[in-house]
């Protein structure tokens, strides 16, 4: 066998006159008719992850606020929920261990799946989604995505260094089929329906 540019050469050549064809067209699958909220809803259910419809920031601080009562370490990627602790003075991904709720805002949802896909740009640290006890994702419901092929067609997916598809709280399960929750990662996540640019002060 010859060496790299032997190979390559001979490669080349015996490409020389064949007509280019197109890589084939991959279909998305979409159904007619479907609600995508009512089927994300009816996946996020599956995924044990609690959700609700909301007008303000304010709604969600006092949903979350009786949920977990005991929550005194809250830390906020995005502006529109303030926290105490502040995401931008984090210096390693690790001082975010001490979060009892991360908030966040997901980019889009995906129906198919019940999960919402996230990047360094909403997380701004990305150990916040995973090392929070809790979890609080907002996202707005006309960002919601059929499936996953629909989901890989949406402009600038790959235009990021990280970015992650997120689904329910941590979960492992054994051979014996016992599941439980918040092992691994978050012990919860709940999501409120929230649309872009309900910014408060």
């Amino acid at each position: 066998m010859g060496n790299r540019e032997d190979i390559l050469k001979a490669v080349r050549k015996s490409l020389e006159g064949r007509e280019k064809v197109a890589y084939p067209a991959i279909p998305s699958f979409e159904k007619p008719g479907v609600d995508l909220k009512a089927l994300f809803e009816q996946n996020l259910k599956l995924a044990a992850v609690d959700f609700y419809d909301i007008d303000s920031i304010e709604e969600a601080q006092k949903i979350m606020k009786d949920k977990l009562p005991a929550a005194k370490v809250i830390c906020s990627s995005t502006p529109e929920w303030q926290g105490n602790k502040d995401i931008t003075a984090v210096e390693h991904p690790k001082d975010l261990n001490d979060v009892d709720l991360g908030i966040f805002r997901a980019e889009f949802g995906v129906a198919e799946m019940g999960m919402v896909w996230v990047t360094e740009k909403s997380l701004k640290v990305n150990a916040i989604g995973f090392l929070s006890q809790h979890v609080a994702v907002l996202l707005d419901p006309s960002e919601i995505t059929e499936n996953m092929h629909t989901a890989y067609q949406r402009n600038g997916l790959l235009d990021v260094n990280y970015g992650c598809f997120v689904m329910g709280p941590s979960a492992t399960a054994d051979i014996g089929a016992y599941l439980v929750r918040g092992a691994q990662g978050a012990r919860s996540l709940t999501l409120f329906f929230l649309k872009n640019g309900n910014i408060t002060t």
